[in-house]
């Protein structure tokens, strides 16, 4: 489990009005945390329900991690904590009626009790329903944590009834942390971390196999820009507008090859720890020597104006092909 300083590094704000409730003893009596899948919600959860319950918490609010609670909580058993998860593609009456029973009976431990729903936007009509019979009269003692990627679809009078927290979406390292967390090769996170800050749609990239062999297709369009343009428009004919093919693709592949462009240039100013091809250093350590800062800034200005223009509907063979000779000669694209 990670601690309050970790979390507070993911999300700031959060833990900044969760800290200042705890401290003046403001706790609402229902929370609504909203934001991407692995952005944290669960586990500040859990962390609210530790600082709630905790012995010894330091500063009055940073559970202490060694008590008996905190150890309870982080096991998953104490008794005053209880956890809803959809039972296959929804949560059911019957789960929010086992719960408005358990609240009924006194706290074992203390007289505390913390309930989460995950997935709250997936409870059915008639739970929703029932929930909002729970939520409408609260006990001082009872905080209740509802946690969506998807408020809009959790009824209204319920959301009325809670206080909604927004969870930011993951920067660039966090994610990067995450997408590993997952699985995902440390050499790719950072290129994929670059292109979206959704852990879902990361994870995606990674097991998508167009976007494997995007990555080679734009790297080999590169090398071919080294050349002269006559080898780069045939690579073009060759692979790029075989595969890249929908106008979303090809936003996609000139993403990539802006960040070629950028990796370029770290490079050259000795910022390494900041290339996110990392699988093509080697060679891309080579392409800038042969390359200035100033020709670098004006290819990428040729690339942000390409994608400028293929928002504004410009024919995308022909902007390509433009822009590669652009991109050879080195100048602006016009």
């Amino acid at each position: 489990m990670k601690t309050w300083g970790q979390l507070e590094e993911i999300q700031p704000t959060v833990l900044k009005m969760l800290k200042n409730s705890i401290q003046k003893d403001r706790l609402a009596h229902a929370y609504l945390f909203e934001g991407m899948r692995g952005t944290g919600k669960k586990e500040i959860s859990v962390l609210l329900a530790k600082s709630i319950f905790c012995s010894d918490p330091t500063e009055g609010y940073i559970p202490c991690e060694q008590c008996h609670n905190c150890r309870r909580i982080n096991s998953g058993n104490h008794p005053d904590i209880h956890l809803i998860e959809p039972d296959g593609l929804s949560i059911k009456k019957d789960q929010i009626r086992m719960l408005q029973e358990e609240f009924s009976k006194t706290a074992v431990e203390s007289k505390q009790k913390v309930y989460m729903i995950v997935h709250a936007d997936r409870m059915t009509v008639n739970a929703a329903n029932s929930l909002l019979k729970f939520l409408e009269e609260p006990s001082s003692q009872t905080v209740a944590i509802l946690l969506t990627e998807q408020a809009q679809k959790i009824l209204p009078t319920i959301l009325s009834r809670c206080q909604a927290i927004q969870f930011r979406p993951l920067s660039s390292d966090n994610l990067i942390e995450k997408l590993i967390e997952h699985g995902v090769d440390q050499r790719k996170a950072p290129l994929i971390a670059q292109l979206t800050n959704n852990l879902d749609e990361g994870l995606n990239l990674n097991n998508d196999e167009w976007f494997a062999q995007g990555q080679k297709i734009v790297v080999k369009l590169y090398e071919m820009l080294q050349k002269d343009s006559l080898q780069a428009l045939v690579a073009l004919q060759e692979n790029w507008f075989s595969h890249f093919k929908e106008k979303d693709q090809v936003d996609r592949g000139l993403d990539l090859l802006l960040l070629i462009f950028k990796d370029l240039l770290y490079i050259q100013l000795g910022k390494n720890n900041q290339v996110v091809f990392l699988s093509e250093i080697d060679r891309l350590e080579q392409f800038a020597l042969q390359s200035s800062g100033r020709r670098l800034a004006d290819q990428m200005t040729a690339i942000l104006d390409a994608k400028r223009k293929l928002h504004a509907n410009m024919n995308p063979q022909l902007l390509m092909e433009q822009l590669v000779l652009k991109l050879q000669e080195g100048s602006s694209f016009v």
